[in-house]
């Protein structure tokens, strides 16, 4: 009898130990939903793009070359940064969380100024800077750590890419057409500066411009540690960086 007494007492305690796993199971899986998941925004898309214009009223319009000699500057009006419609430019990396395994890490920032120079045949400059400070991924960790560890924007807060050799104009280039290109810089991240090549996707329509693209970068040619710690176990040395910028004459 004792031992079926003892038995009863111990069927409540199990229901009891298997509710509270179950919750804990639960909340460890909506902590991973809602804050470390995999939810990387999708790389820049010169069609996506190219709407983007049209919905702001560019309009499709013929192109005479000698319309396009001039100064651009970057257009932050068009688009929005909620959906990554307009400009912004930012990293993507790959990381290694832990007891989550490999996901990837993109940070984008809206605040993105500059100018474009043009003559009928080429782009002769372009010049961008990126306020580093204000860039924002899934995590809020992971922006606050940045800001003292790894890009370190407290201290290099802004980020350039200077053209350094032409880009060719293609001579009969129309309205919507779409210009591939590979632009060759110089790119200056954490205080360093290195020449790179960028491989660019652009579209004109009207009197306004889009310009998509990215390129290879290594953290340790720009003298950058890959920041880690309890909850990331290791970032990719190489990764990339990448925009999305819109310019009007």
């Amino acid at each position: 009898m004792a031992s079926e007494t003892r038995v009863r007492r111990r069927r409540p305690l199990l229901k009891i130990l298997a509710v509270v796993v179950v919750l804990l199971v639960a909340a460890g899986v909506g902590v991973w939903y809602f804050l470390i998941r995999e939810d990387a925004p999708e790389r820049a898309n010169i069609e996506a793009a190219a709407e983007t214009l049209d919905e702001s009223g560019a309009g499709d319009t013929e192109v005479d070359p000698a319309d396009l000699v001039g100064d651009w500057t970057v257009d932050t009006s068009v688009g929005s940064f909620d959906d990554f419609s307009g400009t912004w430019a930012g990293y993507r990396f790959d990381e290694e969380l832990a007891s989550i395994g490999a996901t990837t890490a993109v940070g984008r920032t809206p605040d993105v100024s500059g100018t474009m120079t043009v003559t009928e045949t080429e782009v002769t400059a372009v010049d961008i800077e990126v306020d580093m400070t204000t860039l924002q991924s899934d995590q809020d960790r992971r922006d606050n750590a940045i800001r003292s560890r790894g890009l370190e924007t407290d201290t290099f807060p802004n980020g350039t890419f200077t053209l350094t050799e032409p880009l060719a104009i293609p001579e009969d280039i129309d309205s919507g057409a779409e210009v591939q290109s590979v632009a060759t810089g110089e790119l200056t991240l954490h205080g360093v500066t290195n020449e790179v090549t960028v491989d660019l996707e652009a579209r004109l329509v009207g009197d306004q411009a889009v310009v998509v693209g990215s390129s290879p970068v290594a953290l340790t040619d720009y003298g950058i540690e890959p920041p880690t710690g309890a909850a990331v176990l290791s970032v990719d040395n190489e990764g990339e960086f990448e925009f999305q910028v819109f310019f009007s004459r």
